[in-house]
């Protein structure tokens, strides 16, 4: 089943894909909710703007999301205090609390119907050994400058031992906002190609040269929005983050609709608000998170949260499943800022970790800013050239273990199948005449074969047997079972390989 999002809008403006050379005052590359916002900041004020886009407009993890415009990202202010200081935890959290203003602004100012509404977030918890966590964490933020609360009771049909409660956030649709950032862009002469991939972009001079499979686009500034970036050098954000896959359902519960938007801070995580639909409510539960890529079973992502749903709404209804893929970097801080000291001019906003509503919006006034020469006040501990010691350097560890163990350059201890052993609607890697063949057999026998291997960096692809995808346990790239390239970095498709089952 499809993300709701991407059904609950009816009449999307269409866009052509670019049949021509073009030029440009800035091109941005990726059409989701970051990449439409620099769209429309800049173009408000005058700048010629191209947005280029392989899919259509949010199609990725801008309509798979949770979609809260919150500031409260789960437990990180103590942590960012400990970390960075009082300073950049304060321009942390300032940040993406003007963040929500500036969505709204953009809401009222353009008459975009989206289901905007103030909500208050919450993080809470039922196990006793996490309560002085919240409480500690409700007193760092406080002293940062934001009333929160910590609160024993909520509206969730369960009780909690504790909760820190942020007041005045928001949530909304995000197909919706996403249209309605699209036709001010095109209002304001901008440029938007769908179905428009991107495959190389190089600097001639004091330009850049953006290729797609026929054309190209001349521009001065780059903006780099496609969640992940293709390139790899001399970024290498390949080195600095990971990707994480979590899951999501929209439960039809009845008339028990509750205010609020819950999230609790520990494995396993379930996430809770409701969404309009067909002039009702919907409860969304997201959860059930792992590292895209991972060589564990699947299949019960979904029931996680269906059983969990049902234990307090034993008649509910399952309208949608989705899932969706997020950036997660090493210090919890996104990337936001030059994509490199070395190149100028190319700029990148990534590493959003699961809070890209906010996070998107904080991006685009820094990247902005920094296109038009003025210096944003929150850029500093965002900067994404910044090179500081790694503060979670287990997971950095196991990051390396996980790229250096998946290379194709490294042998791999494979277990000699036959092709009748594989179960139908599963897919394996057999090593044949010493290839590696990643092989789907669908339900009703046919074989797809390709080559199982990440066209990004040469990482060998674990099979997602919920999705039925090839997912890359290093970068987060996934390919579906006919080799087609879904997610980024990756670009390219994978290779199609023919194989005899007349033996």
């Amino acid at each position: 089943m499809s993300s709701y999002w991407l059904n609950s809008v009816k009449d999307k403006p269409s866009f052509t894909t670019l049949n021509k050379n073009i030029s440009t005052d800035v091109c941005i590359v990726g059409a989701g909710i970051f990449g439409l916002t620099c769209g429309y900041y800049l173009s408000k004020q005058g700048f010629k703007v191209v947005i280029l886009d392989k899919n259509d407009i949010c199609q990725k993890v801008s309509g798979h999301t949770t979609a809260k415009i919150t500031s409260q990202h789960n437990l990180i202010y103590k942590y960012l205090v400990d970390s960075l200081g009082i300073k950049y935890a304060k321009q942390y959290l300032d940040a993406n609390q003007e963040a929500i203003s500036n969505i709204k602004n953009i809401i009222d100012n353009e008459n975009i119907d989206c289901d905007f509404e103030i909500q208050d977030s919450y993080i809470y918890t039922t196990n006793e050994n996490e309560v002085n966590e919240i409480q500690l964490e409700n007193k760092t933020v406080n002293t940062l400058g934001l009333n929160s609360e910590f609160v024993t009771t909520s509206a969730l049909p369960f009780k909690i031992k504790g909760a820190i409660k942020f007041p005045n956030q928001a949530q909304f649709n995000p197909l919706k906002y996403a249209v309605g950032l699209a036709n001010a862009i095109t209002k304001n002469s901008g440029e938007i190609y769908t179905n428009t991939a991107v495959y190389d972009i190089k600097k001639n001079g004091h330009e850049f040269l953006t290729h797609t499979q026929d054309n190209c686009i001349s521009s001065k500034y780059i903006i780099l929005a496609s969640h992940y970036p293709f390139i790899n050098a001399p970024g290498y954000y390949f080195l600095k983050m990971y990707q994480s896959t979590s899951y999501l359902i929209a439960v039809d519960i009845g008339d028990k609709t509750f205010n609020g938007m819950y999230i609790n801070p520990q494995s396993p995580i379930f996430s809770y608000r409701f969404a309009n639909y067909n002039d009702k409510k919907v409860l969304l539960v997201g959860g059930a998170d792992h590292k895209t890529g991972s060589k564990i079973d699947l299949s019960n992502a979904y029931s996680i949260l269906e059983n969990e749903v049902k234990k307090f709404y034993p008649k509910s209804t399952v309208l949608y499943r989705w899932n969706t893929q997020d950036c997660i970097t090493l210090d919890k801080i996104p990337y936001i800022g030059e994509f490199s000291n070395l190149m100028s001019n190319m700029y990148i906003g990534t590493g959003f970790n699961k809070w890209g509503m906010t996070s998107s919006n904080v991006a685009a006034n820094i990247i902005v800013d920094n296109i038009s020469g003025k210096t944003n006040k929150f850029e500093d501990v965002f900067k994404s050239t910044r090179f500081h010691p790694i503060k979670n350097s287990e997971e950095f560890g196991n990051m390396i273990k996980e790229t250096t163990n998946s290379l194709i350059i490294n042998k791999f201890k494979v277990p000699q199948q036959r092709l009748k052993s594989i179960q139908h609607d599963s897919g394996v890697v057999l090593e044949i005449d010493n290839e590696k063949i990643g092989i789907y057999k669908d339900k009703d026998g046919k074989l797809f074969a390709v080559k199982p291997i990440c066209t990004h960096l040469g990482c060998l692809l674990s099979w997602n047997n919920i999705d039925k995808t090839w997912d890359c346990p290093c970068h987060g790239s996934r390919f579906d079972y006919m080799g087609k390239n879904l997610y980024n970095p990756a670009i390219k498709d994978l290779e199609i390989i023919e194989i005899d089952c007349t033996n």
